[in-house]
């Protein structure tokens, strides 16, 4: 039953993950929110008597007949109690208590390094992202982006050109909605190599604050993020930054205002020459066959 109940945290108004993770934590349980009395829940930072409102008019019933859709669409709903759930991601203070997906994570997708940039790129950082992406892919590594056009869009082909090439794709509305449209047919291909992933109800639409909250998902589900090209106040920078305050490796190609503000900011520089995906590859500490010998760096647990 915790499935529907992890389900119905998520869908409260003002409950977010590191809520939701207290509250889990605090009454023993995610099943055991729902039967606490508004007096325990109040009791619980940040939860107040309008929230406890929400909370009580959610039907449990209603979305078990949901996940059950889900399935039948071939959608997975994977939540914090699941051995699915990316362990990368579940280090991260604020992670989603649920993800949809379609498609498959696998446990290879550990070895994960994200790659984002601008919407509109120079021919040659789009060049740069998809070679980068395919020489990593071919390495073992799972590239994760947000599917957006530009230098996502190249990611996520130069993943797909690799023999064995996996990629994830975290997006800014439900995983039935696909935007852009004009990459449908991309994303359908990455179903069949990888998943679409989101922390929104399949059907929500795209919007500004969903884009805004998936670029920590994309860093969580990542060892490293590579910016190759952003402007400033740019999803792609604000993906490096959360990327930083995870504890994750951030790479940033020098030559635009947003990759140039993140190396002044300690991101480290990465020039884009034959070398790029060997120098990666000798900073994670990725071996040929997955293993990694910098656990250190993402073992840390989760912080209330």
């Amino acid at each position: 039953m915790s499935k529907v109940h992890w389900l119905a945290l998520s869908m409260v108004s003002g409950i977010g993950g590191v809520t939701a993770r207290r509250l889990a934590d605090r009454l023993g349980g995610v099943e055991a929110v729902f039967g606490a009395s508004d007096e325990e829940l109040i009791g619980v930072p940040r939860i107040t008597l309008e929230i406890v409102a929400r909370l009580r008019e959610v039907s449990l019933d209603d979305l078990d007949d949901e996940i059950a859709n889900l399935s039948d669409d071939g959608i997975a709903l994977i939540t914090w109690d699941d051995a699915e759930y990316p362990s990368n991601l579940r280090r991260v203070d604020d992670a989603p208590p649920v993800l949809f997906a379609r498609g498959e994570i696998t446990a290879a997708d550990e070895n994960a390094v994200a790659i984002v940039g601008t919407r509109d790129p120079a021919q040659q950082s789009a060049e740069f992202a998809r070679n980068l992406a395919r020489s990593l892919a071919e390495r073992g590594v799972t590239i994760v982006s947000g599917l957006a056009s530009g230098v996502d869009t190249a990611a996520h082909e130069g993943a797909l050109q690799a023999t064995g090439g996996r990629t994830l794709s975290v997006l800014g509305s439900g995983v039935r909605v696909i935007h852009p449209r004009e990459n449908t047919d991309l994303a359908e291909t990455i179903v069949g190599r990888g998943a679409l992933v989101s922390e929104f109800h399949p059907n929500a639409p795209p919007s500004g604050p969903n884009l805004m909250a998936r670029d920590r998902v994309i860093s969580g589900l990542s060892k490293a993020v590579i910016v190759v090209e952003a402007g400033l106040k740019s999803g792609s920078l604000d993906t490096g930054v959360k990327a930083r305050r995870q504890g994750r490796l951030v790479f940033a190609v020098p030559g635009s205002p947003g990759t140039d503000e993140l190396i002044a900011s300690a991101a480290d520089p990465l020039h884009p020459d034959a070398q790029a995906a060997e120098e990666i590859i000798r900073r994670l500490s990725v071996s040929l066959d997955g293993e990694t010998e910098q656990l250190s760096l993402w073992d840390r647990p989760p912080r209330d």
